[in-house]
């Protein structure tokens, strides 16, 4: 079966839609009182401010924004340190509350590779990661994937073979492919993000875990499209473009574009949610996010 490939236009649109939005909504990333009283608050809400700051990143080094585009892109990411990371020292604060956990660290990252710096974290950082308990804390292979990823992003000795932990994840055991479940997608969806450094080397696939994709990926791209999951179909977008064929499918893609509201939104499963506002933003904040980061994928890859 031959494959259109989408349009640059259509794919760049979705991503310039959605940088609206999440610009247009960047108050509602605060960290709240409630969230600073809470780790375990505070590390759920932190991880949307580190997604921001991975796909702004991702747009600067793929070089598919236009100067409009990039300018507020910047301005979204210094924000993000400076306002909702008062410049690195809420996570200082979390790891000085949970020395052990990987959340500070995940969350830095992006703002690091971005020139970004907090000397005081990056100290209890290197103090945690030399006890035992840094790499004994139990994690399911896709966490410890991520942790490793985030030691080799920040420039130190990853804690763990990066290869045999990839080797344990769901994908890297090339399962049966009708067994992929909602939970199992995502597994597989991040996987690919953490081997590949968020899209940075597709390359870094291995080849019979990219072959495994190519031949399975566009049954499950069409699955989750009749599904309407769109989060999910987003995530799976991004999967494509970090393959050596990246099929970039303009029916997939329209189906996808269709279903952003004008605002640039993107709902996670189905039609757009309505009610407060507040409740509305954590609903949409990650599909839209999604929808950013696949879109500076498919674009950068088409155009390549």
């Amino acid at each position: 079966m031959t494959v259109t490939a989408a349009s640059p236009a259509l794919l760049h649109r979705v991503g310039e839609r959605a940088l609206d939005w999440l610009d247009t909504n960047r108050d509602r990333f605060r960290i709240t009182p409630e969230d600073h009283a809470s780790g375990l608050a505070l590390g759920e809400r932190l991880k949307p401010v580190g997604e921001l700051a991975v796909n702004t990143r991702v747009l600067f080094r793929e070089g598919v924004a236009g100067s409009r585009q990039r300018e507020r892109a910047g301005a979204l990411l210094d924000f993000a340190w400076r306002e909702l990371l008062d410049g690195g020292g809420v996570l200082a604060a979390l790891q000085a509350q949970e020395p052990h956990t990987p959340v500070a660290l995940e969350v830095y990252v992006p703002f690091h590779e971005s020139g970004y710096r907090h000397p005081g974290l990056e100290e209890m950082i290197a103090v945690s990661r030399r006890t035992r308990s840094w790499a004994a804390v139990e994690k399911p292979p896709n966490r410890q994937l991520a942790l490793l990823s985030a030691e080799r992003r920040i420039g130190v000795r990853p804690s763990a073979s990066f290869d045999e932990t990839l080797r344990r994840t769901w994908l890297g055991q090339l399962p049966e492919p009708w067994t992929v479940q909602l939970h199992i997608a995502y597994d597989i969806t991040h996987t690919v993000f953490h081997v590949t450094n968020w899209g940075e080397r597709p390359d870094a696939l291995p080849a019979d875990i990219a072959d495994y994709l190519d031949r399975y990926l566009p049954a499950w791209l069409e699955t989750w499209a009749d599904l309407e999951h769109w989060d999910l179909l987003g995530e799976l977008l991004v999967v494509d473009a970090c393959l050596p064929r990246p099929a970039l499918d303009a029916e997939i893609w329209e189906r996808y574009a269709g279903a952003q509201a004008p605002s640039g939104a993107m709902p996670v499963h189905g039609a757009m949610p309505e009610g407060d506002p507040g409740d509305v933003f954590d609903l949409l904040h990650h599909p839209t996010l999604v929808a950013a980061f696949a879109s500076a994928m498919a674009t950068s890859r088409a155009l390549g």
